[in-house]
């Protein structure tokens, strides 16, 4: 064999072979990141990509300026010319009957975009696909992955549903919360009109302590521009009305219902809104956790998991798609500076706790925003309302959580005032 031929086939039998089970901002972005000529990458999904653009919404997904870069880095930014561009935040919190709302108004250092990910994630896996790489439509169980597992180098769990998420055990040490803080409830509407003498594209909090939160915001979805009417309620309260999930006309009519008594100047924006299409809204709960990043398939291969599996924070501090733009970011620099040296679970563990340095931040952001707002929080809000540089520092760290660190939270990315876990019947309510 001469030398050329050597190099080539050497060349060859150094293609690593990786796995991705999940198809969602993480491990799409993932599977693209990774050069072709040395990863063969397999993507498992559950839908094939006309099923999932055909499905229902899955989230709100709001992704700011460094998440949106990790997008750029590789390519992925395929609706930056589409989708609005989101400058601004307009934040309300309610304050007690008969007292003025506090309000201010903040612009974000770099614009933030929300696109429906049925749009972004089924052009993103045919775009996986016609580059070479190959989609397995298969729902994946925890009984079959170790017969898959034998076949790949690596192998990366990034389906944040289903019994897969049950191999990854749960950090309580993460993890402060064991049951969900707030109920969901999310739709997508055309013709919400702007807001009075305010031209720019903004998301809008409404913030009503003890009740929950509405969040208004513009996105890009199957039909075009559109809003979204995003409810976070605290289990039990008047906010908390979505038992089953109702048809889209039903569930606006109820989410109008709210508005109008508790976010009366949203409510005056939505004159003439009607649903987006017939599976523009979802309902949900869940728990925020944090899990162990090696999961251990019965008589199987170690597994790493990303994304939502290990990382499932509440969206009130819409962390989600921008966790995952950075998990996969680290993921793929990861994979890439490892060579050919085996994927072990001294490898995932270092490997998740590059991501954790990221996610403990936003971690902790969100958790904070899920209990009795601290004093030194309402005092940081309350100062917003009279300060431009302290509204605009407290806006941009939803870009940049770690900048709330020994500000709105510790050192550690813990909360400098945690706050008890009460039972929500203990918590002040908005009449």
């Amino acid at each position: 064999m001469g030398k050329h031929a050597e190099r080539v086939d050497r060349s060859i039998r150094a293609k690593r072979k990786i796995l991705i089970v999940g198809a969602g901002q993480a491990g799409l972005q993932l599977a693209l990141s990774l050069p072709a000529d040395r990863y063969d990458v397999t993507v498992m999904t559950t839908r094939t990509a006309e099923e999932i653009r055909d499905g229902r919404v899955m989230s709100t997904q709001m992704m700011f300026g460094p998440a949106l870069d990790r997008e750029r880095e590789n390519g992925l930014n395929l609706w930056e010319s589409q989708a609005p561009a989101v400058t601004t935040f307009n934040v309300t919190v309610a304050g007690p009957p008969g007292a003025e709302p506090l309000r201010f108004t903040a612009a974000l250092d770099a614009h933030a975009q929300s696109v429906d990910q049925r749009v972004k994630m089924s052009a993103w896996l045919e775009r996986f696909r016609a580059r070479g790489g190959e989609v397995i439509v298969q729902h994946a169980t925890a009984a079959e992955l170790p017969a898959l597992t034998e076949q790949y180098d690596l192998t990366i769990v990034a389906a944040g549903r289903g019994d897969l998420v049950e191999l990854f055990d749960r950090d309580p040490d993460r993890s402060p919360y064991d049951r969900p803080q707030r109920t969901l409830s999310v739709i997508y509407v055309h013709g919400m009109a702007p807001r009075d003498g305010f031209s720019a594209e903004h998301v809008g909090i409404t913030v009503l302590p003890g009740v929950g939160e509405l969040f208004t915001m513009p996105a890009l979805t199957t039909s075009g521009r559109c809003d979204i009417i995003f409810f976070e309620a605290v289990p039990g309260g008047p906010l908390d009305r979505w038992d089953t999930l109702l048809d889209p006309p039903r569930h606006l009519e109820l989410a109008l219902d709210l508005m109008r008594r508790y976010a009366p100047a949203e409510y005056e924006r939505c004159g003439d809104v009607r649903p987006a299409d017939e599976r523009c809204n979802l309902i949900g709960a869940y728990a925020p956790t944090v899990r162990r990043p090696v999961g251990e398939p019965a008589g199987g291969t170690p597994v790493l998991g990303m994304g939502d599996v290990v990382v499932a924070n509440d969206p009130i501090a819409g962390q989600g798609a921008n966790n995952a733009a950075h998990c996969a970011a680290v993921y793929a620099r990861a994979i890439l500076e490892h060579g050919d040296r085996p994927f072990d679970r001294a490898w995932m563990r270092r490997t998740f706790e590059a991501y954790w340095g990221h996610a403990r931040h936003s971690t902790a952001f969100s958790n904070l925003l899920l209990g009795p707002l601290p004093p030194h929080v309402q005092q940081v809000l309350g100062t917003a309302a009279g300060d431009p540089a302290v509204a605009r520092r407290f806006v941009n760290g939803y870009a940049d959580p770690g900048a709330f660190t020994g500000w709105l939270t510790g050192p550690d990315g813990a909360s400098t005032h945690p706050g008890t876990l009460t039972d929500t019947a203990d918590r002040q309510r908005v009449p």
